[in-house]
């Protein structure tokens, strides 16, 4: 890292963005190495509440937003023109359109950071992958970030750990310093695509979690799918790209259990839901939030089915009650036989 980039943007208005802001917030207003801050945001009518109410009116609306610290938008352009390091917190469905009016160029001297825990629906790629395929960002100028942790806890200052990811270790490890506070610890890791993947199916485990959840199943059975879908997670890993990854470390289990487990999420909310009889339709408009686990199972399906032929059941499970209208009964029945 020839130079360590002060100009930093946050992509994405909802509560990974607002979170993420306001980690920011706290480390510019405490002296840090951040000059200008820039957050997108998708609506003028969202910017222009943001700087005159200092909160998100939408998400974690409890965190302040001091418009003194951090310059809020919709000009996505004006945000590139600006900023050294952008963080992207755009749900994985979206961002394509997001990024519809930016060309290659406009990214060729940025780091970027990926805080998306999804694949692009339209290329089945995990983001790092899609940046460098359709934006021609070089792969040591790409990270990401993920769990164990909840935006939700995050902004209210619980004590989180952050797992950051990337090929260019001192990168990280700056990028890592921005994040760290009181309440902020971070792990750092070479693995990202492990890391970016790992973050994929536990979102899809979540929402098999809530299936169960809202079938009756209780915690017995509980423990007993987390231990399995660990084990598939490490299974599709290690097809995907062998690493020395430890599957066991916070990134990969950390992540899967808090996902899983915690009210907070929406992905087992979202299974909750559907295990409880809603339609997809019904489940996503009275959550009004996205679920990520709902378009990465079908498109980690389809990689799995046409590319790396991994045995994943419980994905599966959750492939046909979603996008095969299959009983959620009739499925995690079946599921049951080939539990261990």
């Amino acid at each position: 890292m020839n130079k360590q980039p002060s100009r930093i943007a946050v992509i994405g208005g909802g509560s990974w963005g607002t979170a993420l802001t306001k980690m920011l917030c706290d480390h510019k207003a405490a002296g840090g190495k951040i000059t200008d801050l820039y957050w997108w945001v998708r609506t003028p009518e969202t910017a222009d509440y943001i700087i005159h109410n200092h909160h998100n009116p939408n998400y974690i609306s409890s965190v302040e937003i001091r418009s003194d610290i951090v310059t809020v938008t919709h000009d996505l352009e004006f945000v590139l023109k600006h900023s050294e390091l952008i963080i992207l917190a755009v749900p994985s469905a979206f961002l394509m359109d997001t990024l519809k009016s930016i060309t290659p160029e406009m990214l060729q001297s940025h780091w970027i950071v990926s805080a998306i825990k999804g694949l692009v629906p339209h290329t089945r790629q995990i983001i790092a992958d899609y940046l460098t395929t359709a934006f021609n960002v070089p792969a040591d100028r790409l990270m990401v970030i993920s769990g164990p942790c909840h935006a939700e806890e995050v902004a209210s200052e619980k004590l989180s750990y952050l797992t950051i990811a990337g090929m260019n270790s001192d990168a990280v490890a700056y990028f890592a310093s921005l994040l760290s506070s009181r309440y902020i610890r971070t792990i750092l890791s070479d693995d990202i695509t492990g890391t970016e993947y790992g973050a994929v199916l536990k979102n899809i485990y979540a929402v098999a979690s809530g299936i169960c959840h809202g079938l009756g199943f209780g915690d017995n059975f509980q423990a007993v799918l987390v231990s399995n879908a660990i084990r598939e997670m490490e299974r599709f890993l290690y097809a995907v790209k062998a690493h020395p990854r430890e599957i066991n470390h916070s990134a990969y289990l950390g992540d899967l259990l808090v996902t899983a487990y915690s009210q907070h999420s929406r992905n087992r909310t979202f299974g909750m839901m559907m295990g409880k009889g809603y339609t997809v339709q019904t489940a996503q408009l009275e959550m009004k939030m996205i679920a990520e686990g709902y378009y990465a199972t079908k498109s980690l399906y389809e990689l799995n089915q046409s590319q790396l032929k991994v045995e994943i059941p419980i994905a599966e499970a959750v492939y046909n009650i979603l996008y095969k209208n299959s009983s959620a009964r009739k499925e995690i029945d079946k599921l049951c036989d080939v539990l261990v």
